[in-house]
């Protein structure tokens, strides 16, 4: 299994993320569907993995106020639409790549 971690985070545009992997492979992530995809129990039920939002929860002009490293495998993301608990593994992260 390859483990990649970011080399470089920056805004790829007002609504957007980009990451620059390990590997040189740059993944752009769309704020909405990123924040649409978030893991914690608050978007995502623990026990049934049903998602717990919809996209017409989220704003359509969500933005990325903050973006924190966490440990060495995850970014933690802090939305304008108040929401903060959500953590995003490197691995997934990489999976949520197209």
């Amino acid at each position: 299994m390859d483990l990649f971690y970011p080399k470089l985070v920056t805004r790829d545009s007002t609504n957007a993320l980009k990451i620059v992997w390990s590997d040189d492979k740059e993944c752009i992530y769309d704020f909405r569907n990123l924040r649409l995809n978030c893991q914690c129990a608050l978007c995502k039920h623990e026990m049934t993995g049903d998602k717990l939002i919809k996209i017409e929860d989220i704003p359509e002009n969500i933005n990325l106020t903050a973006c924190e490293v966490v440990g060495n495998y995850a970014l933690h993301f802090t939305w304008s639409d108040g929401h903060t608990t959500g953590i995003y593994s490197y691995d997934y992260l990489r999976k949520l790549c197209n």
